[in-house]
């Protein structure tokens, strides 16, 4: 153990106090009392009483019945009454929601933070030999910014977590059963976080694509059971839960990207590119045809240049890195979801040990990265426009909500391209251009 290591490991370790007794803290006193959480809590309470999770009236009802809707929770009941994710999640939701709420509360919490820390030292362990300080202080850094994760009892934490381990356990080729396991119920959990990593080990070819075949398939068995579970007791949820998530996306809307709406600003925005696009179009025909048209040449040639790189760790770490930040932009992602961003780290400290200036500028993105979507650094940018009593209809308001959204984005779309750039650099230089 060089002092080196040491002092990378210190840093990720002040990380992890940090996120321990903040998260704590402000988890135990906070009036949003894991509301992400009690959306996953009750529904599936629901379904152990084989009356309908999706159906947001059945679901409050048993969250009354229950104690679980409190007299200043009027504005947020619909937030945990209306049930978004795939039948699959149940699977997992259900054995701890046997608990009572007290005890499943303690619980997932301490599954966040044991599930994040242990991901993090993985991620570290894999960029010790080249930057241990580096990956020790970004780890570190993210870590001590992610106490939203257990503020609202997000589901994001764990799912990151799992998809992490399973990186770690197939790109080392160390723990293949445990790898499938995690990356398969990260799948089955939020696909949309875990998904586009899953499709860099299916097109890398080799066992890689063997890995990936098999996390597919212990997806499929982990999520039967809640789909068949659900299909017998609501047999209409595709539509319900169709008409939930539109709930949500309607205009003024918590999951609605316009920068006009209350659910994009503030703590825990939404970090996808519409909000950036929202500000100078409101149409959101117009907003997600823009930014379709942005993220689709990008993420086809990642999928290209992943198809014909020759298989190493280099290669697996700048892939990596680049779709972690490219997956948060077309589609729907919030703060809690960006903690993907530590796959980032190998990738960053693989090129700062290489030195020169491609090392210098993959360190300054990626911990512009971190900065942007840290949880503390938005409390701070919150409190200061909050501060700023501009008219809330003109434009140096409209300035100061952009400045609080546009970062974020901004900042995920530049590590996506920049990685993307280095992979790209590394594996196209020798392929022929075809002539006429």
């Amino acid at each position: 153990m060089t002092k080196a290591r040491l002092d990378g490991l210190y840093m990720l370790l002040l990380g992890s106090v940090t996120f321990i007794l903040l998260g704590s803290v402000l988890g135990i006193n906070s009036p949003c009392d894991m509301v992400d959480f009690r959306g996953q809590y009750y529904p599936a309470r629901c379904l152990m009483q084989h009356c309908d999770p999706y159906n947001e009236s059945e679901a409050l009802r048993i969250a009354q019945a229950e104690g679980g809707v409190r007299p200043w929770d009027t504005a947020k009941a619909s937030h945990f009454g209306r049930y978004i994710y795939f039948p699959s999640a149940f699977s997992f939701t259900v054995p701890i929601a046997l608990l009572p709420w007290g005890l499943a509360r303690i619980l997932w919490m301490a599954l966040i933070f044991a599930s994040l820390i242990f991901a993090a030292f993985l991620v570290w362990t894999l960029s010790a030999d080249s930057a241990p300080v580096v990956s020790g202080m970004l780890a570190g850094f993210l870590l001590a910014n992610s106490e939203l994760l257990v503020v609202t009892g997000n589901m994001a934490g764990i799912v990151v977590a799992l998809c992490l381990v399973g990186v770690w356990c197939f790109v080392q080729d160390r723990f293949a059963p445990a790898g499938i396991f995690c990356l398969a119920a990260s799948l089955a959990l939020k696909p949309h976080d875990a998904g586009l990593v899953w499709l860099y080990f299916l097109l890398s070819g080799g066992v890689f694509r063997k890995r990936a075949l098999q996390t597919l398939f212990a997806a499929v068995v982990l999520s039967l059971p809640g789909i068949l579970w659900v299909g017998h007791v609501s047999p209409a949820w595709i539509q319900e839960m169709h008409a939930n998530v539109l709930a949500f996306s309607r205009h003024g809307g918590l999951s609605d990207p316009d920068l006009t709406s209350t659910g994009t600003i503030g703590i825990g925005l939404v970090v996808s590119l519409q909000t950036v696009i929202s500000a100078f179009w409101h149409d959101p025909r117009i907003y997600d045809a823009i930014t379709y048209l942005l993220c689709a040449p990008l993420l086809l040639v990642w999928a290209f240049v992943t198809l014909r790189a020759r298989p190493s760790h280099a290669n697996a770490w700048l892939a990596l890195a680049s779709i972690a930040a490219l997956t948060m932009l077309p589609i729907y992602h919030r703060q809690n979801d960006t903690k993907l961003l530590l796959l980032t780290i190998p990738a960053c400290a693989m090129l700062w040990a290489e030195s020169g200036r491609i090392g210098r500028l993959a360190l300054l993105v990626t911990a512009a990265g971190f900065l942007m979507t840290g949880d503390l650094p938005g409390v701070v940018v919150f409190s200061l426009n909050r501060s700023l009593h501009l008219d809330a209809t003109g434009w140096g308001r409209q300035m100061v909500l952009a400045f609080e959204v546009f970062p974020a984005p901004i900042t995920l779309l530049a590590i996506g391209v920049f990685f993307l750039w280095v992979y790209a650099r590394r594996n196209l230089a020798d392929v022929p251009i075809p002539t006429p």
